[in-house]
């Protein structure tokens, strides 16, 4: 998984992504729990992706949200501020470096999933979840493909 995970995010491997999403939108049709309205990436700055050339989380999300018949919505959130990756920090500092990073566009229906590649410590998720809430979300779902121990 981190092999496929580090080779979509850092090589580009698109295919991947396809891959991992299908994987992911597999293991959520068995769900019983009621679908969310709105599927929801985590977005990153617009100098990083500008820099990787795309969103492994939107690339991730498409699949998904095809599958499962949910919309997808990767601008209804944007990041506002250019932190630092999540992977060169430890704990403490992960949630200070995603306070504020995240605006929403648009107010957001009842049921919302975000949707990324790895959660470590859940800062990212967290902070882009509380954005969300105050949107008007009352459920947000964190999907993932990996969760990491850090």
């Amino acid at each position: 998984m981190s092999h496929l995970i580090r080779e979509l995010k850092f090589r580009g491997r698109l295919a991947n992504a396809r891959l991992l999403g299908d994987l992911m939108a597999g293991a959520l049709a068995a769900s019983a729990a009621p679908p969310p309205d709105l599927i929801v990436p985590v977005p990153l700055h617009p100098a990083r992706q500008r820099r990787r050339g795309f969103n492994q989380a939107v690339e991730l999300a498409r699949p998904v949200s095809v599958r499962l018949g949910i919309p997808l919505a990767p601008s209804l959130c944007r990041r506002v501020r250019n932190t630092a990756p999540q992977s060169q920090l430890d704990g403490s500092y992960r949630r200070r470096n995603v306070r504020r990073a995240f605006a929403i566009a648009a107010a957001s229906p009842p049921r919302v999933a975000i949707v990324d590649d790895v959660m470590t410590s859940a800062s990212t998720v967290a902070a882009l979840a509380a954005v969300l809430r105050r949107g008007g979300a009352r459920r947000v779902e964190v999907w993932v493909c990996a969760r990491a121990s850090g």
